[in-house]
């Protein structure tokens, strides 16, 4: 593979990224994963090794796109201070927990669980009441700190940010309308990208095999390739979603959702 084609894709994945990171407040982990995992293959890393740089360099890429959009929408009061300090700070144990873990899960069967998973949380958003707006969110603190280590298992895990799990969390259970909803979890991504980003350095600081300039399983060359450009379109992405109508953003995040879910089990090729 060329290498001016190869800094093209990473730039281009990395717009996007952080972009819906802003918009949706997703991390975008579901994006640059297979991304990296075709291009590192492709130079001939072999695909256990690929698929754990991705997971770890994805997480990497997530923790300053997720601080850039926190702070747009805290400037905008969309970010629920409490809630997001309680899942975050249960989330970076889960997440260290979860990043551990993936060093001795396959791939395959990790992509397929989160797949099912992703499908079951977007038909449940799909098929849900307005629920928007139903009054103020949960008070209390054991719910939040539960689901923050859920979630930040599951983004250590699986080298995402967790918004893909957060979002129908704070909206179903919790009852935060849409737009606290992307506010909250990217506040709270800032604390699961962490727990990741340390479990996959020290999981990878002895692997053999890596592609050249990587700290544990985190390729430098790839990180400033991607978030070069998540980092300011996650801006972007925030001034477009508090323009956006509240059903119009939930519409959005549930077809994504789906997309998401059914290529990770393999249906979309």
């Amino acid at each position: 593979m060329e290498f001016l084609i190869y800094i093209l894709i990473l730039v281009a994945t990395g717009t996007f990224v952080g972009f819906a990171s802003g918009l949706l407040g997703v991390g975008g982990g579901f994006i640059m994963v297979p991304v990296q995992f075709f291009l590192l293959t492709a130079m001939g890393v072999d695909p256990t090794t690929a698929i754990r740089v991705a997971f770890g360099t994805s997480l990497a890429v997530i923790l300053p796109t997720a601080v850039s959009g926190a702070m747009g929408h805290m400037r905008r009061g969309a970010v629920m201070a409490r809630p997001a300090v309680l899942m975050g700070v249960a989330g970076i144990i889960g997440a260290f927990i979860g990043g551990t873990t993936a060093s001795n899960v396959p791939g395959d069967f990790l992509r397929s669980l989160f797949g099912f998973l992703v499908l079951a949380a977007a038909l449940r958003m799909a098929l849900a009441r307005d629920y928007e707006g139903r009054g103020e969110p949960k008070t209390r603190a054991l719910p939040y700190i539960l689901w923050g280590f859920v979630t930040g298992f599951i983004a250590g895990l699986l080298g995402i940010g967790g918004g893909i799990i957060m979002v129908p969390v704070l909206s179903i259970v919790m009852g935060f309308n849409m737009r606290r909803v992307v506010g909250t979890t990217s506040a709270i991504m800032v604390f699961t990208a962490t727990g990741g980003i340390i479990a996959y350095i020290l999981g990878g600081i002895h692997a053999t095999g890596l592609p050249p300039y990587s700290f544990g399983y985190i390729n430098l060359i790839q990180l400033t390739l991607l978030a070069g450009l998540s980092i300011p379109m996650a801006q972007v992405g925030v001034k477009v979603s508090h323009k956006l109508p509240e059903k119009q953003l939930k519409y959005i995040y549930v077809a994504l959702m789906f997309y998401i879910g059914l290529k990770m089990i393999g249906v979309l090729r």
